[in-house]
């Protein structure tokens, strides 16, 4: 049976760009051995963790990413850090995330790198298993006035060896989780 990858939309903010990255991602996911569909986690409506007793977006949300079986995030930097939407989204499931492999795509003015690497954190906890290759986008060089998502060639490989590496790892974890 094929893995199903979400790829994982990590910023609700208007005016984001993270659609566009997902579905760059998603159209050069298209040739791989596993499923991938984007994952919007402004569909969800997710309330801040612990602040509403509307429990139907968390358990939507937590219902996705049961199906799931490894996640590529899309990952934008606020601040030096990731969104706090998808900090609440993270935190908003616990045993849906275990055993699951993931990668992690980043975009900001410094590449989103510092983002990424507070997701890491974050992604250790949860006991997901995150991928070595890290694809990072540049505002200045990867999207024209900084919000029309126009990809130097050069990423394609990286992306490639990201999708190899998160498949490896799901499929290693599906036998953990079975």
């Amino acid at each position: 049976m094929a893995l199903n990858i979400g790829i994982i939309l990590g910023s609700t903010r208007e005016g984001r760009v993270s659609p566009q990255v997902g579905q760059y991602i998603e159209k050069l996911a298209s040739d791989q051995n596993a499923n991938y569909e984007v994952v919007d986690i402004a569909e969800y409506n997710l309330p801040l963790l612990g602040e509403s007793s509307d429990t139907e977006g968390v358990k939507r949300w937590n219902d996705k990413l049961e199906s799931l079986d490894g996640f590529v995030f899309i990952v934008s930097e606020y601040n030096h850090s990731m969104s706090g939407a998808l900090k609440n989204a993270l935190d908003s499931a616990r045993e849906a995330w275990y055993n699951k492999a993931a990668g992690i795509v980043s975009y900001g003015s410094g590449g989103g790198i510092r983002a990424a690497e507070h997701l890491r954190g974050v992604l250790a906890e949860l006991n997901i298993a995150d991928v070595r290759t890290h694809v990072f986008f540049s505002l200045f060089t990867d999207f024209k006035q900084g919000s029309i998502f126009e990809p130097q060639a050069v990423h394609t490989d990286n992306i490639k060896t990201l999708f190899s590496q998160v498949e490896s790892w799901a499929t290693a974890l599906k036998t953990v989780r079975e």
